[in-house]
């Protein structure tokens, strides 16, 4: 089309590279979280994204009203079409929900050979619960393990681990323990500490730390970091970049996006994954 911003020319020849992303998680309809995330991250990084939904939520920026949990035979089925048609090149899972999407999960990516990000989602921007009590423990216990990446906030590190966190030594400590459950990569976010001067992210490969910095905006529109963050890490694995390339760059693209978020409804908004495009209508 005459007149595309040069960007998009610059987009679509990563999409030529034909590299596919799927993502096994749950839908948000206000666009900001999940599902969404995911595919506009994917498709800001030149991926194809494909998904597997586990959950239909009824939320917007403010609330999560109701989740109606798939059946796990519409879950499989998702997931198996897509390999019988697809050569998937990463994958990462969000909302699992209980133990039994969590179980199917597990033994999926086992049967695919997989090595997901994980993304440990257990509540809402909101506040509101998207994995049950039961299933925190099932989700150490069967996700982590497979892991490529896992992304837990300090939230979840804490219910994960059944401990405190709330200095960046803490974060060291909490990283080594999760990464006994035989992941091969921890990040554990630091959003969420008492430091509002910077956003400071823990990562362990179970050799070295590595702190990732980047500066701490007051923003309340932030709706979809947690999703956003892990779909850019599992873009770049799907592109061969070392794991520890990509989880920086993960951090920069997520940096961007929180920076330049969104004012849109009346809760949080959501980040911007398109941040730096101009449209070209």
């Amino acid at each position: 089309m005459e007149g595309t911003n040069y960007k998009f020319k610059y987009y679509n020849e990563l999409l030529m590279e034909k590299k596919v992303a799927l993502s096994i998680a749950g839908s948000d309809p206000s666009g900001g979280a999940g599902i969404q995330a995911d595919v506009k991250s994917f498709s800001y990084l030149g991926l194809h994204g494909v998904t597997a939904i586990t959950c239909i939520t009824s939320q917007n920026t403010m609330q999560v009203k109701k989740i109606h949990r798939l059946p796990v035979e519409v879950i499989e089925n998702q997931i198996d079409v897509l390999f019988e048609d697809f050569s998937i090149d990463a994958v990462k899972t969000g909302m699992l929900y209980d133990e039994e999407i969590i179980e199917l999960v597990s033994k999926k990516i086992i049967k695919y050979h997989l090595g997901p990000v994980v993304d440990p989602v257990m509540v809402a921007k909101s506040g509101d619960p998207l994995l049950s009590k039961d299933a925190r423990l099932v989700v150490k216990e069967r996700m982590l393990p497979l892991a490529t990446v896992i992304t837990p906030n300090i939230f979840e590190a804490e219910v994960l681990l059944n401990k405190k966190i709330e200095t960046i030594e803490e974060m060291k400590m909490a990283a080594a323990e999760l990464k006994k459950t035989g992941c091969k990569w921890v990040v554990i976010k630091g959003g969420h500490l008492s430091d509002k001067k910077e956003a400071i992210d823990v990562v362990y490969n179970g050799k070295e730390f590595h702190l990732l910095q980047s500066p701490f905006f007051p923003t309340k529109n932030t709706h979809g970091t947690g999703c956003t963050f892990s779909s850019a890490i599992a873009a770049g694995l799907a592109k061969n970049y070392e794991p520890l390339q990509t989880i920086k760059q993960a951090k920069q693209y997520i940096t961007q996006a929180i920076k330049n978020g969104l004012s849109i409804g009346k809760g949080h908004g959501p980040t911007n994954h398109f941040v730096g495009i101009k449209s070209a209508w």
